[in-house]
């Protein structure tokens, strides 16, 4: 007799065992479902208050426990104890319901994917009205219940809004908009939520315990996700792992390899490479994942997590202790290296460019050719022109990184290597010193000779910044700054932090001149540089002396430190220096058809009085002008020599502007009424040898 008793509970023992996770873990309580408080605390609280209704409808994602409470409410209600929040689990009725028990014949659960027509609906109330036969309630667990057709709900309308007494209907539905709202309407709505991932990870750390199976702590994370708050998914997942445990238990490497998840040393080589900006580290990671046989969207997810991991990190340093994020203490030690690494502006543009990259890589014919993009992409931040481009260069120029990166030069970033600082000599030349080039324009005795030999010596070395437009974006072609940088001193102010904003800015700032003064926007538009800016100290450099003082006497300095301070902030000191060489001067040279006077030019003229100064000088160069036509007008059939004058051509190139403004724009352009001939001669100090109207 003991042989077959004892055969017997093997085969029970090892039903029991061959039973999936989530089922030999079922709860059979309220008590024991995790994550669902705000359903099951009500619940218990109306059981106590003997106030329960006909019929309920639970809703929720798949695996969060819709189904196992309403076996739980039904095993409440027909307790003999009952009804009660917590079941005796010794009576009849309790003992059916329970994890393993063979069910009740009063409790009747219907799959309303197979059974929801109109003719199961009337069998089943036809039925509905007969009492229970050992229970205190008859109660009908309609699972999937959006499935059930419009006119099978008609059908059971009747019923479940006046059942019997002894009848009890609970609708389970992931889809409760789909229920029509008359039956709706006559039930009490319960929504259940997707488990939070910690609470989740515990109770599988749980379950593995009683299992007595060792499991690496980095692997719970990995299941959780998987699982994707489903407790039912994720207890399926864990007894995937440990069906497959081996005698050191669940480990890392087989849960990754399992699941298809990126090894964690693949994700830390790819960040530490974007880092650096190391572009052979980075393509060698792709490598090693598609020869790896990895999945390259997988990859590029499991990427774009952990590019989320280290922005939450950045932003709260506390991430981990207040839940935010869910890593392993050792990864955390790593990720937060990374992320002071990178920086949060760095950070955002990575995740940005690899959220886009998977987002393309949706049905891609070559998935590695989309992954090498993405890496190539966020390697170069300087081939972008955009506004995370830039804030993402400026922090690499804040944290120290190379210069390879950060510039705009067509050259490989992947060899540069990151930690040697940008080089200072090409990026700015030191300006010429301004006592060189004020006195020709002040001394009465020096401008005929002066101009003729001082003029072609900057045009001849300025060849190569002519390229560069006065206020452009600086590209990668470092080299074209100012010329004559082989006269500077040697303590000349090269490109800091100060100089490196401002010449970013400088676009920004002409854009806020322009709304303050259309005037001061066209002189330094088209006839100034930013030579250096040190210590709160602007150095502009302008093709001309007259448009230097036209800057300086025409109150267009007060507006450009006014905008300085709004665009770039802090209180600025604007010194302008004469430069010919700069690429305005050349821009002006080659269009000298703009000097004539033209009617736009009496538009132009800033309110302030010129010096009295500029006066003198007009007075003084007056006598000396006619000297020049004889000789430079050979064959001229009038005794027209203006083309000959070589002073007089420079002078206009500062006001040589467009003459298609909106006068409205400008105040200042509203209340002058001098003609083009004053103007000229009142803010540029030139003198007009004679005017020519072409009919």
């Amino acid at each position: 007799m003991r042989g077959p008793r004892l055969s017997v509970a093997a085969d029970i023992v090892g039903g029991v065992s061959s039973l999936a996770l989530y089922r030999r873990y079922r709860p059979e309580t309220f008590a024991e479902v995790i994550g669902q408080e705000h359903v099951t605390d009500p619940l218990q609280q109306a059981l106590r208050n003997n106030r329960v209704n006909h019929a309920y409808l639970f809703s929720g994602p798949r695996g969060c426990g819709k189904t196992t409470s309403a076996r739980i409410l039904a095993r409440c209600l027909n307790c003999e104890k009952g009804p009660t929040p917590a079941p005796c689990g010794e009576c009849r009725s309790c003992v059916d319901l329970a994890r393993n028990g063979p069910g009740s014949i009063d409790v009747i659960e219907i799959d309303a994917a197979s059974h929801g027509g109109v003719d199961d609906a009337r069998e089943l109330r036809e039925k509905a009205f007969f009492g229970p036969a050992a229970s205190r309630y008859k109660i009908y667990i309609i699972d999937e219940a959006h499935m059930v057709t419009p006119a099978g709900f008609n059908a059971l309308l009747k019923v479940v809004e006046e059942p019997p007494e002894h009848l009890k209907f609970i609708f389970a539905t992931t889809e409760p908009e789909k229920v029509i709202g008359t039956i709706r309407s006559r039930t009490h709505h319960y929504p259940f939520r997707l488990v939070p991932p910690g609470t989740l990870r515990d109770y599988l750390g749980e379950v593995c315990e009683r299992e007595a199976i060792p499991v690496d702590g980095a692997v719970l994370p990995l299941v959780v996700r998987a699982g994707a708050g489903s407790v039912r998914d994720s207890m399926s997942v864990m007894d995937q792992l440990l069906a497959g445990a081996g005698a050191d238990g669940v480990t890392y490497e087989m849960a990754t390899a399992l699941l298809g998840y990126t090894d964690g040393a693949l994700l830390d080589s790819v960040v530490d490479a974007f880092a650096a900006g190391d572009g052979a580290a980075a393509f060698g990671v792709v490598d090693r994942v598609i020869e790896g046989g990895h999945d390259p969207r997988r990859f590029v997810t499991d990427l774009l997590e952990r590019l989320r991991d280290l922005l939450i990190l950045a932003a709260v340093p506390d991430a981990a202790d207040k839940g935010l994020i869910d890593v392993p203490a050792d990864v955390l030690e790593r990720m937060r290296a990374q992320a002071g690494a990178m920086g949060p502006a760095e950070l955002s543009r990575a995740a940005d460019l690899v959220n886009a990259g998977l987002t393309e890589m949706r049905g891609a014919t070559s998935p590695r050719l989309q992954l090498e993009l993405i890496c190539a992409r966020v390697l170069l931040p300087a081939a972008y022109g955009d506004e995370a481009a830039l804030l993402s260069r400026l922090d690499r120029l804040e944290r120290g990184i190379g210069a390879g990166p950060v510039g705009g030069g067509a050259g490989p970033v992947a060899n540069v290597p990151a930690a040697p600082p940008p080089p200072p000599a090409p990026v700015a030349a030191p300006p010429p010193p301004p006592a060189a080039q004020a006195p020709p324009p002040q001394a009465p005795a020096q401008p005929p000779p002066t101009p003729p030999p001082a003029a072609p010596p900057p045009q001849a070395a300025a060849p190569p910044p002519a390229a560069r437009q006065p206020g452009a974006w600086p590209t990668g072609a470092r080299p074209a700054a100012p010329a004559r940088a082989e006269t500077a001193p040697a303590p000349a102010a090269t490109s800091g932090p100060d100089s490196s904003v401002v010449r970013h800015a400088w676009p920004q700032v002409l854009d806020t001149v322009k709304g303050k003064r259309r005037f001061t926007w066209i002189l330094l538009s088209q006839n100034a540089q930013v030579i250096d800016a040190d210590g709160g100290v602007l150095r502009l450099g302008f093709t001309t002396p007259g448009a230097r003082d036209s800057f300086t006497n025409g109150g267009s300095e007060d507006v450009l430190r006014t905008a300085l301070a709004e665009t770039v902030g802090g209180q600025w000191r604007v010194e302008a220096i004469v430069d010919p060489g700069g690429g305005a001067a050349q821009a002006a040279a080659a269009s000298p058809s703009r000097m004539a006077p033209t009617p736009a030019l009496a538009r132009l003229a800033p309110a302030p009085a010129p010096p009295s100064a500029q006066q003198a000088q007009r007075t003084q160069q007056t006598p000396q002008a006619p000297q020049a036509p004889p000789p430079q007008a050979p064959g001229a059939s009038e005794p027209a020599a203006p083309p000959a004058p070589a002073p007089a051509a420079p002078a206009p190139q500062p006001v040589a502007v467009e003459d298609d403004m909106p006068e409205e724009d400008d105040p200042d352009l509203d209340d002058t009424a001098l003609s083009g001939h004053e103007l000229i001669v009142r803010e540029l100090g030139a003198t007009v040898i004679e005017e020519f109207h072409h009919e």
